[in-house]
């Protein structure tokens, strides 16, 4: 008899592992594993790297789950016999071949990523200021000061890296989408949904539902479990 479903947690720039607290809760209550990946934000190949590590040592077939910048992450390597389904976290979704910033291309620039400060070594970061306004505004300002001392700086280039496969190609997929997001257009998100031919969730929350809307966000990663 199969295991039930594990589920890898990928997070994004200007954020760590914790980021999925309220979420990994829920999914165990739900008899499911959780990993949250505690990622370098330094390259695609290194974030990777990690994210592979974490799907070799889950136990059961595994729901891969990215947030904005994760969601490059688990395009590129989820196509793989272990992964059973993605999870898109108003997150990116390239096409093989493609950058985030490609994908991106389109759209005016956000508020939040107009906002993003760039250290002389190349790393982006948030002040407080900045992530409380656009990063997560619907959050209590206490916790938006913790998330900003937390806050884990992603190198700029990792934006410009194409992913060399597109998982969503050939896996089931949900999206979720952050109807009043500040650092991704909503509209970018819904189009994202859209192209990938995800089961498309809307949340009313800013870019991190994870953590304004942890119960939601649950909701859909424990449809796409059970469906895997």
């Amino acid at each position: 008899m199969e295991s039930a479903a594990s589920v890898v947690l990928v997070h994004g720039a200007f954020a760590d592992g914790s980021a999925w607290g309220r979420v990994i809760p829920l999914l165990q209550a739900q008899g499911l594993e959780a990993i949250a990946v505690q990622n370098p934000l330094t390259s695609l190949e290194e974030d990777a790297a990690h994210v592979q590590r974490a799907i070799d040592r889950a136990k059961g077939p595994v729901v891969l789950v990215g947030h904005s910048w994760g969601g490059a992450v688990i395009t590129q390597l989820g196509a793989q016999e272990k992964v059973r389904a993605l999870v898109y976290v108003a997150a990116f979704a390239p096409g093989a071949g493609q950058s985030p910033n490609d994908t991106l291309k389109p759209y005016p620039p956000s508020p939040g990523l107009s906002a993003v400060s760039v250290d002389k070594a190349g790393y982006l970061h948030l002040t407080p200021g900045a992530l409380a306004k656009n990063f997560a505004q619907d959050l209590p300002a206490a916790e938006t000061a913790l998330l900003a001392a937390t806050q884990g700086p992603c190198k700029a280039a990792c934006f410009a890296t194409r992913v060399t496969a597109a998982a969503w190609e050939s896996k089931p997929s949900w999206y979720v989408v952050a109807t009043r997001d500040r650092m991704l257009p909503p509209a970018f998100l819904r189009d994202t949904a859209k192209r990938i031919g995800a089961r498309t969730v809307e949340v009313d929350s800013g870019h991190v539902p994870h953590a304004s809307q942890p119960r939601a966000v649950a909701a859909v990663i424990v449809e796409a479990a059970q469906a895997a």
